[in-house]
């Protein structure tokens, strides 16, 4: 067997939904499902968790978002995540801390009590999240974002997507939804 083919038989694979509401809290906009990039550090943080002594190994300790590029507005568009990734590209990304995630196992599109193959991650970046524009950033304009975990006392990146720019205004709500299968 080659590694292509233990590729094709491994079925980790993230998707993600993205809803933005206005200060009434109406969809503006929705983005559907899409698929997202499951990175090389997952698979060594999974093989770490597997090995039975984890050692600095802590799983998602976070959601970053970041601005991305701006030329990635004009065509062709963002460019494709890749498993490869290993940081968000904008340099001073916002992270927003597993305590204002909501983790749950999921038996199909239902949340589950007990452990499955599927977890979820719902993150609310709510009015004046992230509290951009700063001085590294002209406005709250999300191009990309990342699951972090911890690996050997680091932060890794473990989930990447690169998407249309999302303008998120100071009174707007982005609620995003992440599935994860293992």
């Amino acid at each position: 067997m080659t590694s292509r083919d233990e590729r094709l038989l491994f079925t980790l694979h993230g998707v993600v939904r993205d809803v933005l509401r206005d200060s009434a809290g109406r969809v503006v906009w929705d983005s559907g499902w899409n698929k997202n990039a499951i990175v090389d550090d997952c698979r060594r943080l999974l093989s770490s968790f597997m090995r039975g002594a984890p050692i600095g190994a802590l799983g998602i300790q976070g959601l970053q978002v970041g601005a991305g590029l701006a030329a990635w507005d004009a065509p062709p568009g963002p460019p494709p995540a890749s498993t490869s990734q290993t940081a968000l590209v904008d340099p001073q990304p916002f992270l927003l801390p597993k305590a204002a995630l909501q983790l749950d196992f999921l038996a199909g599109p239902v949340v589950s009590a007990t452990p499955t193959n599927r977890l979820q991650i719902a993150a609310t970046f709510g009015p004046g999240v992230p509290p951009w524009p700063d001085g590294s950033h002209s406005s709250a304009t999300l191009r990309e974002f990342g699951l972090v975990a911890e690996l050997e006392g680091l932060p890794v990146l473990i989930n990447y997507r690169t998407h249309p720019a999302i303008p998120k205004d100071p009174a707007s709500t982005l609620e995003r939804t992440i599935w994860l299968t293992f």
